[in-house]
Parts: C-alpha cells; structure tokens; sequence
C-alpha cells in the first residue's frame, strides 16, 4: 500500500495529477468507459469539470499531488475523469444532463451507472489560495461507495 501512496504521488506531481482538460476528448465516450470501470472495480465516478484557463483548476490539481492520501482515498473509490470546458469546447450538449454550472472547477459524482449522486461548486472547499483538506477528505469520504 505505501508503494502504491508513492507512485501515487510521483504521478500527480510529474502530470498534475491527470494531465491537462482536453478540448478534442469527447466526455461521453470517456464517462462510458468510466462507468464500465467504475462497475467492475465497485467505485464511483468523479467529474472534475474545467479547463486549462482556470487558475483553481490547476490549484486543485496541485492539491491533490501534495495530499497523496487523499489521492491515494480518490483513486481507491472514485473513477476521475477530467471534463474540458473552454472557449475551443465547452462540451455543451454533454454538460446539459447536469445541474447548471455556476464556477470551475466543478465537481460531479455519478454511480457506476451514470447515477447523478451530487453536483458540487469547490468554493466551500477552498481556503485561502487553495483547499481545505479536511473539507475536501469529508466530501470524498461521503460520496464514496460504501464497502
């Protein structure tokens, strides 16, 4: 378990935990794929939707490489999958099955069956420049698939 943390971690700071939001990816093909994952593996799926333009996207993605137990407690119970939203795609048809967006990043749960669980602004887990890691652990934590 601990080598897993490790590689975990090397990962998200080498990539910036997933790599960049793609404007060419077509979401709905990368959630179908989620959710087989997500089904075979007993998780849930975790959207982050936003872009490259988007400061707290980026702040988010550092924030999970520098906090590899709760990368490592995502990984265990989530399938992520970066959503692009930006001026070249804003990905509109796919995001229209979704509560209504009001900032980015935006975070989205689903069940392994594309289930809506919880549409979630990250405002009340920011603080300061960055998150809150207790408040980020506790939205994970209850939105996860129980075990």
């Amino acid at each position: 378990m601990q080598r897993r943390l490790v590689l975990i971690f090397l990962a998200a700071c080498l990539f910036g935990a997933e790599g960049p939001y793609d404007p060419k990816a077509n979401p709905a093909t990368d959630l179908k794929r989620a959710m087989e994952r997500a089904r075979q593996e007993n998780k849930h799926v975790l959207l982050d939707v936003g872009g490259e333009w988007c400061s707290w996207c980026h702040r988010l993605d550092r924030f999970f490489a520098a906090n590899a137990e709760l990368l490592a407690f995502r990984e265990s119970r989530f399938v992520f999958l970066k959503v692009n939203f930006s001026p070249e795609n804003e990905n509109k048809e796919f995001l229209a099955q979704y509560p209504k967006i009001e900032g980015y990043p935006h975070l989205i749960v689903l069940d392994c069956n594309g289930k809506l669980l919880r549409s979630q602004e990250t405002d009340v887990l920011e603080e300061g420049k960055g998150y809150n890691l207790q408040r980020f652990n506790d939205f994970l934590k209850s939105w996860a698939p129980k075990r």
